[in-house]
């Protein structure tokens, strides 16, 4: 039997024998992080009771998270570009004579609308945060650059393991059909590098939500339990990709999660996310002999 017709065949349970494996090196790698976080939450939550006051960070923070991942998921998709945006934008270009190459963009224009919702609401919560909680510094959300050379060693071992699991979901029919979102990156280096621009960018603003905003503001109260909790919604979000990446979301979660509260600083996994997510474009576009081979579109003209 065939690699890909065996993992076709058991892929509903791969998952599975990964977990087994792979959680037990996150336990043995990150326990005292997670224990050290529990021991500060706890000594904060005694503070809190002696003072007989109530955090109100759990109730602000999760509610205002629900509120942006529900807005992204109902308006920050290409059906709402398509019916509401995309017409005002052709109106524009046809105005000013440059509704050419706005077609000759419209896909990608359509990926920035769905790239630029997902920047605008992960970095939201910073600036509600500072109004709601003025006394709290922004940079110890994950924000902090000290140290970040000296833990560069983890970013080399998370992307040891991370290739053989790339190769594993590479094998699949889905993946290559599935990278890169925008189809028109083979067009040209312009279409794939603008493509990969805009792609980066909202994986910073990711990791700046999920693993600096969202953990920095509930490290206190929930201790590790955050980064689980967190792991659950970052996990939601890869529905619809991949089956095998949607479950390789979970071990990213907790393990990036785990990073990030290691080393105080959301940049590792930034490092990581952007060069697994390039990988997975070229590497979908290699098998496919699909890699750019001119600078312009075709169509392009000055």
């Amino acid at each position: 039997m065939s690699l890909d017709l065996w993992l076709e065949r058991w892929r509903p349970l791969l998952p599975i024998p990964i977990l087994l494996v792979v959680c037990p090196a996150l336990w043995v790698m990150f326990r005292r992080t997670w224990f050290d976080l529990d021991v500060a939450a706890q000594r904060a939550r005694g503070e809190r009771l002696r003072l007989g006051s109530v955090d109100p960070r759990p109730f602000v923070s999760l509610v205002v998270a629900a509120v942006i991942l529900t807005m992204q998921e109902y308006y920050g998709g290409r059906t709402m570009y398509d019916r509401t945006v995309r017409p005002w934008i052709v109106e524009i270009a046809a105005t000013h004579g440059w509704h050419e190459r706005f077609f000759l963009f419209d896909e990608l224009a359509g990926y920035y609308w769905w790239a630029g919702t997902r920047i605008v609401g992960y970095l939201l919560p910073f600036a509600v945060w500072k109004i709601a909680f003025p006394g709290d510094s922004l940079l110890d959300l994950g924000l902090r650059t000290k140290g970040f050379v000296r833990h560069l060693w983890i970013y080399g071992s998370f992307l040891g393991v991370m290739m053989p699991l790339l190769f594993l979901m590479s094998r699949q029919s889905d993946f290559g059909s599935y990278y890169p979102f925008y189809r028109q990156a083979s067009r040209s280096w312009v279409d794939f590098l603008a493509w990969e621009f805009i792609y980066f960018f909202q994986f910073f603003a990711l990791e700046c939500f999920f693993r600096g905003w969202w953990l920095g503001v509930l490290r206190h109260t929930m201790g590790s339990a955050a980064i689980f909790a967190m792991s659950v919604p970052y996990c939601m979000i890869h529905y619809g990709k991949p089956y095998l990446e949607a479950n390789g979301a979970i071990i990213a979660g907790i393990a990036l999660g785990s990073l990030a509260m290691r080393t105080k600083s959301i940049y590792s996994g930034f490092l990581v996310h952007i060069t697994v997510a390039g990988v997975m474009d070229w590497t979908s576009l290699a098998a496919r002999h699909a890699l750019p081979t001119r600078w312009l579109p075709s169509g392009w003209h000055p």
